[in-house]
Formats: structure tokens, sequence, C-alpha cells
């Protein structure tokens, strides 16, 4: 029972038919917010919406009769565990703000899709080196920011006033968003040698250190996408090598009726 119901678990078209409930399930949450669809109706919305948390319920527990500790082993499948649980604690009283956690449902395409599921390996093996790019970015920013203080916190003080101040105001012109007419002219405009200080901090902050970011992750996804690689052509060398064997046997068998029936055709 257990090996059927897991090639059940395991095949193409269980699989689409968990994303396609997911996919409903956005719907429906999607119309859940509105306030005029859930008055005409919101009975049907609700009933849907248990239907699919009920279905999610039984896949969970399927998996788990069927691959018993095998399923904690599986990042993917404790994942899955905690979305399904989170969406079935009640929401009422303290846990009201669980109801919100509804929509985390949709994140279990990641773990159904093998190419989100790559991007999110990729992620995580770029943690590492991304930490020592976080941290000279951020000494760059409270370099920066001291500077900044310094430099124009007397006659821009909501901008540049203290280092907290600072170090936002530096993070809105290290991504670009209105940095040029919303701070640096209006700065230059009282210290006209401005520039000197904000075009070397966005050459820095947006175009060194942020592509070295970029540059950490896409060298991640490279290395996740060949483990990936690796794992296929080991997946499929093990099986041309049962293949062989069970070849290797068979000829071995075909040898042996062949004597056969030549010893008695000889005698």
């Amino acid at each position: 029972m257990r090996r059927s119901l897991a090639a059940i678990l395991q095949s193409n078209r269980f699989e689409r038919l968990i994303i396609a409930i997911i996919l409903i399930n956005s719907v429906t949450l999607g119309l859940a917010t509105n306030e005029a669809v859930m008055a005409s109706a919101g009975p049907l919305i609700d009933m849907l919406d248990h239907a699919i948390l009920a279905i999610f319920g039984i896949e969970i527990v399927a998996r788990l009769f069927t691959f018993r500790a095998r399923f904690f082993r599986d990042p993917w499948s404790i994942f899955d565990f905690v979305i399904v649980g989170l969406a079935l604690i009640p929401a009422v009283g303290p846990f009201q703000i669980v109801r919100t956690l509804r929509i985390m449902r949709l994140l279990r395409l990641i773990s159904i899709l093998p190419s989100l599921r790559r991007v999110i390996g990729g992620l995580v093996l770029a943690l590492p080196g991304m930490g020592s790019v976080v941290i000279l970015l951020a000494l760059l920013m409270y370099v920066a920011a001291v500077m900044a203080t310094t430099l124009y916190g007397a006659q821009f003080p909501d901008w540049f006033g203290t280092i907290g101040a600072s170090l936002y105001t530096l993070f809105q012109v290290m991504t670009l968003e209105s940095w040029s007419m919303g701070i640096v002219r209006p700065v230059m405009e009282v210290s006209p040698h401005a520039w000197l200080f904000f075009v070397p901090f966005i050459l820095l902050s947006t175009y060194s250190v942020l592509n070295l970011v970029i540059g950490v992750i896409v060298s991640a996804m490279q290395q996740e996408g060949d483990i990936q690689t690796d794992a296929e052509l080991q997946s499929l060398h093990g099986d041309n090598t049962t293949v062989l064997k069970e070849l290797r046997a068979l000829r071995a068998e075909i040898s042996g009726l062949r004597r056969q029936l030549e010893r008695g055709a000889a005698q």
C-alpha cells in the first residue's frame, strides 16, 4: 500500500494537481480581501478555502504515512509541514494574526517546482559570501554617514542631522530613488562641491558593492546548477549500471538455455 501511495505522491500528475490547487487558493485568498465579493460570495469562498486546507492536510498526512522518518530528513517536506501547520491554527483570540499567514500557503510552489527550488538553493549557498559583502557595505555606509553628518548636518538637519538620519538618507541615495533632484541638488545649492562626496559614494555603493552581491548570487546559482547536474548524472549512471547488470544476467541466462538446448539436441 505504501509503495502505491508513494508512486501517486511522486507522480507528475499529482504534482500538477497540487500546483493547480495552490493557484486556485491564491485566487480565493485574493478575493477574500474584497469586501464586495465577500458580501455576495463569502460562504462559497470560505468553503473553498476550508476544502483546500483539508486537501493540504490530507496530503501531508499521506506523506508522513508513506515516507515516515524520511519525511523529516527532507528540508522541503519540513517547509510544507510548517506552512500547512500554520494554516491549521484556529484564527481566534491571540491567534487572529495567523489568519493573515494563510497567504503563505502559496509558498508551497517553491517546494514543488524544481526551478524555484534551485533558485532558493542558490540563495542559501550565496549567504556565506554575501556576509562579507554586507559587512563591507555596512562599513562604507557608516563611514559615509559620519562624513555626511559632519559636512551637511547643520544645513540639512532633517537629512543629515544625526547618524541615523544620514544612514537613511544615504540608503535612499544608494537605491537611486530621487537622489539627484530630491537630495543632492538641494545640498549642492548650499555646498556646490557636494558632488565630490555623493558621486564617489554612489559609484562605490551602488555600482561596486551591490554588483558584488549580484556576482556572489550568480556564482552560487551556477554552483547550485552544477550540483543538480552532477546529481542527475549520478542518477543516470546508477540507472545505466542497473540496466547493464540486468543485461549481463539476461545474457548469461540465454547462454545457459542455449547450452541446455545444445546438450538436448546432442542426446
